[in-house]
């Protein structure tokens, strides 16, 4: 009897899991992950009883834990933990000697990637300061307005960056800005030098350091957006210290050398790369600026075992030719975000089987994130039900002219289904805050949805189209804006983009839509750059687009580059080529005609254009 009663549950179980494995597969991988992240908010609700609540609380434990712990490798230089610390206190000290800034100021840093970049920003952390990064790409127009924008009255400004700043000297007086420059001499009367002073302070704290609230302001980021001057997102305090958890929870550990060669002005370099490097004690090795020719050198040379990457920079490391460093690192894992799934196999493929990719989802303005923690190539994260535990969300449809949610008579939103794009949006909470965009309310209140689902409720809106499949994977298609319309049907140029890469003669492109006379919606237009040696075949692209895309997808016209224009962070700058369009008169570059009756890419003369715009020839 009591065999038989054991081999029936035996079989039951055994239907159980096959039931599981089919119907959810992924049911463990997903309860795991969720136990690790309450574990963590576990293991933070411990730390701030004891005292330990702060980004920079954190870099001072490790600091007291681990002093001599190389924390910054940096061309030559090696810091350890305990020199950061030090040397972070003189620079605080030597601000407090001069009498400004003090707690509660608003300094803004305009530095490059160095090592200095971190201890002037735990420096001022140190006296209270709220700190903004700007972006040192930016041009004079575009930094008075970050200065104004954020409310600094202070600015830190590297040695090398000193010329940006004295093509804006004299608003800058007026605004009765302080400058201090990062350097040894002042290179003018408007400047005041910092290192000098600070070789002859203490290294010591020379004072307890401001309470903070958890809930309030940490730093103002400057979001990089492809339209418009940026905007200060403010970054809470708890933001930060969630951003920490962000290589734990990809697999890294404190025995983990890891790369960063993105901008530390960014949030992914300062909050996710140093905050992660910080919160498990490991090191870093950081770059000034990403190289692609000095990648897989730098990741032999330094031991190197885990990267963060992020947008095209996976891809620019597959478009580079072969190097000897690329097969003999000791890489396991890659993290970051944005990276397309043919350059992933790819990137994989030729620079090792053995790495394991992490990639991710986040935004600067606000908590919701994902990460994909499977190795499905892909997607950037789940939605299975633990996931919306620790991260409510939703999918909204949407209006692919306006952009905006699409409500019902009722005036509620419509949650997109699965297999459909939608717009991400998540219910504000203390886990998910947004602190709006400083001098900005506009744009603030431009975030937010209301009544959503019912009176009183308030979202985050994203901005960014997701897909949600029936194996509750998470896929980012399109930023609001990049889906365009044409021929009555919704075109992504993120899946254009990719379906035109496959091809060989192809480096890169950026697809976006262009407005002809006389027809509604946008045509598809791509701005292509040629692999070297190559030349356009356009009878194979379109057989290719044949096979790949649905017809009204198809870019009707082509513009060939020598390269794209990106920001900083990788991402396309579309808004210069949508308004050029296709007139050849207004691009230097080639353009190109798709000719559907000839099979074929016809060069775009003014003729040509001007029969297109006025209607003799149908697109």
């Amino acid at each position: 009897m009591i065999p038989l009663l054991f081999s029936s549950v035996l079989a039951g179980l055994l239907a159980l899991l096959l039931y599981q494995r089919t119907v959810y597969p992924f049911f463990w991988v997903d309860l795991i992950y969720y136990l690790k992240l309450r574990r963590y908010g576990k293991s933070l609700q411990a730390r701030m009883k004891s005292g330990i609540i702060t980004y920079l609380d954190r870099f001072l434990h490790q600091a007291r834990m681990n002093p001599n712990k190389p924390f910054i490798i940096f061309e030559s230089q090696t810091l350890s933990y305990r020199d950061v610390d030090r040397r972070s206190n003189r620079i605080a000290n030597a601000f407090r000697a001069h009498g400004s800034p003090g707690q509660g100021d608003i300094v803004a840093m305009l530095m490059c990637n160095e090592p200095d970049f971190i201890c002037v920003w735990l420096g001022l952390c140190k006296l209270g300061c709220e700190v903004a990064f700007l972006n040192n790409n930016i041009k004079a127009k575009s930094l008075l307005h970050c200065f104004r924008s954020c409310g600094a009255k202070t600015l830190v400004v590297g040695a090398d960056l000193v010329c940006l700043v004295e093509e804006v000297l004299p608003d800058l007086k007026k605004d009765n800005m302080a400058l201090w420059v990062v350097g040894h001499t002042a290179p003018s009367e408007e400047f005041t030098s910092l290192l000098d002073k600070v070789e002859s302070m203490s290294g010591e704290s020379s004072s307890d350091l401001p309470k903070v609230n958890i809930m309030s302001n940490f730093l103002f980021i400057f979001t990089s957006g492809t339209t418009g001057l940026s905007k200060a997102a403010r970054v809470g305090h708890l933001k930060a210290v969630l951003s920490m958890a962000f290589f734990e929870m990809c697999g890294a550990t404190s025995e983990d050398i890891i790369y960063i060669p993105l901008p530390l002005y960014h949030m992914s370099a300062s909050l996710l790369g140093i905050g992660g490097c910080i919160q498990l004690g490991a090191t870093c090795v950081l770059k000034k600026k990403f190289s692609a020719s000095q990648f897989w050198k730098d990741c032999v040379k330094h031991d190197v075992t885990v990267v963060q990457y992020i947008g095209e920079l996976c891809r620019y490391l597959c478009n580079h030719p072969a190097v000897p460093e690329e097969k003999a690192h000791r890489v396991r894992l890659a993290a970051g975000s944005g990276l397309r799934s043919d350059v992933w196999r790819q990137f994989v493929q030729r620079f090792g089987s053995r790495i394991k990719i992490r990639e991710g989802y986040g935004l600067t303005e606000a908590g919701i994130g994902f990460l994909n923690y499977t190795e499905e190539v892909g997607p950037i994260g789940r939605a299975g039900y633990f996931n919306k535990l620790s991260m409510p969300f939703e999918l909204l449809r949407h209006d692919p002219v306006s952009y905006e949610a699409v409500r019902t008579p009722a005036g509620r939103c419509i949650r997109a289904l699965n297999g459909e794009a939608g717009i991400l949006v998540a219910p504000l909470s203390a886990m998910n805050q947004f602190l709006g965009y400083a001098g900005n309310q506009v744009q603030s209140e431009k975030k937010l949805l209301r009544g959503v689902f019912k009176d009183g409720d308030v979202f985050f809106n994203t901005g960014d189209l997701l897909l949600h499949d029936d194996q509750d994977f998470l896929y980012f298609r399109d930023r609001i804006g990049d889906t365009f319309r044409w021929k009555g049907e919704n075109v992504s140029t993120t899946e254009v983009s990719e379906a035109v890469g496959l091809l060989d003669f192809i480096q890169e492109a950026n697809i976006y839509g262009v407005t002809i006379p006389g027809n509604e919606g946008r045509a598809g237009m791509a701005a292509i750059v040629l692999q070297q040696d190559h030349k356009l075949n356009g009878s194979e692209l379109y057989d290719h687009l044949v096979k790949t895309l649905p017809a009204y997808a198809w870019p009707r016209f082509l513009r060939i580059q020598t390269s794209l224009d990106v920001t900083e962070t990788f991402k396309q700058q579309k808004v210069k080529l949508v308004t050029e369009g296709f007139d050849p008169d207004v691009s230097h570059d080639l353009l190109y005609f798709l000719d559907v009756s000839q099979k074929e890419y016809t060069l775009l003369t003014v003729s040509l254009y001007q029969d297109i715009v006025n209607g003799k020839i149908k697109v």
